[in-house]
């Protein structure tokens, strides 16, 4: 293997290499995600410019960051360009993919088989386990912490065939827990409303900086004999570079943290407004019924005396004359009275 030259700020951002796999997954995602927003607009109906961006942008374009930036051309040297790389794998891209909302996407352009097809999937058992909030929470740090404290990641250094196994699998597993949180599909339990995503994202912004506080601690380092074996001269300590890592696997798990709960709150806002539209709506519709037909409701009430009268029971009592918006305790009727 080749040592590249001495990483200084200006090859941060001027270093980059190829990586096909990787370029094949964002061309496929792209391409799937464009072909689907294409097929919308021919229908004459709209997708939100901003999802396209988030997809495209802070999604694909991590992953590229990730995967052919310097991070990628440094990370068999030194320890800290690889969790850098792993940490907006497993949690950056999903987020901006996520971001593009794909699953709704694909039920609103796939034909209607597919579309049924991908509906089942997303309601079927094994998708429905595998995204269960705890569930997919436990999935991702048992990825971090497998491929720090195990020989995963130091087998992954050697083979390059699963080092592209681990971009994947990170990649996933990030997914698991975040597509769902901010889809508008109901991929989730209904339990699962958006003041209990608010929490779950908090509680997993502090999970995700236990493996960066455990690498940043740990007294053992992480592939050590790899890195102590391929370490250049002008290199950190190793040690100090371990350290150097888990500080910004910790920086970036807290960063992300803030705008994932920012969406999930701006999610919940337009729920809530979408909701009171709906409501006033309704409320409009039946006020206008009211007021148009007041006769009915007396009509009624003769028709029912009528009726009691026939059939020998009594229809005598409060409850029985009055209109329905003064006996029922549903919100239309609540908000009915309260404008009476």
């Amino acid at each position: 293997m080749e040592t590249p030259p001495q990483l200084t700020l200006g090859r941060l951002f001027s270093s980059w290499q190829a990586d096909v796999p990787a370029l094949l997954v964002v061309v496929l995602l792209g391409g799937l995600y464009g072909w689907g927003v294409l097929r919308l607009r021919r229908r004459g109906e709209a997708w939100p410019v901003a999802r396209t961006a988030a997809f495209a942008l802070l999604g694909l374009g991590t992953i590229v960051v990730a995967t052919m930036s310097a991070l990628a051309v440094y990370d068999r040297v030194l320890f800290w360009p690889a969790a850098v790389q792993n940490v907006l794998l497993d949690l950056i891209a999903p987020l901006g993919l996520a971001l593009g909302d794909p699953l709704r996407l694909a039920l609103r352009a796939l034909p209607e088989r597919a579309a049924a097809r991908a509906q089942g999937a997303m309601t079927g058992r094994l998708f429905r386990l595998l995204t269960f909030p705890l569930v997919s929470t436990a999935l991702v740090l048992a990825t971090e912490l497998t491929i720090y404290f195990t020989p995963y990641f130091e087998t992954a250094l050697a083979d390059n065939w699963l080092h592209q196994l681990m971009y994947l699998h990170l990649l996933l597993a990030g997914s698991l827990f975040v597509l769902p949180v901010l889809t508008r599909e109901e991929a989730l339990p209904s339990w699962c409303t958006h003041p209990v995503r608010a929490g779950l994202v908090f509680v997993d912004g502090i999970i995700d900086a236990v493996p960066g506080i455990v690498v940043m601690t740990h007294g053992t380092l992480i592939a050590g004999s790899w890195y102590l074996s391929h370490s250049p001269s002008w290199a950190p300590d190793v040690q100090h570079d371990q350290q150097l890592g888990g500080g910004a696997m910790v920086s970036i798990a807290e960063l992300v943290a803030l705008p994932f709960l920012l969406a999930i709150l701006a999610q919940w806002a337009r729920t809530e407004r979408a909701e009171t539209v709906a409501l006033d709506r309704r409320l409009d519709s039946e006020l206008e019924v009211v007021r148009a037909t007041p006769a009915e409701a007396s009509t009624g009430t003769a028709t029912r005396a009528a009726t009691g009268a026939e059939t020998g029971t009594s229809t005598e009592g409060p409850d029985l004359v009055r209109p329905w918006w003064e006996t029922e305790n549903s919100e239309v009727a609540q908000r009915i009275r309260g404008q009476r």
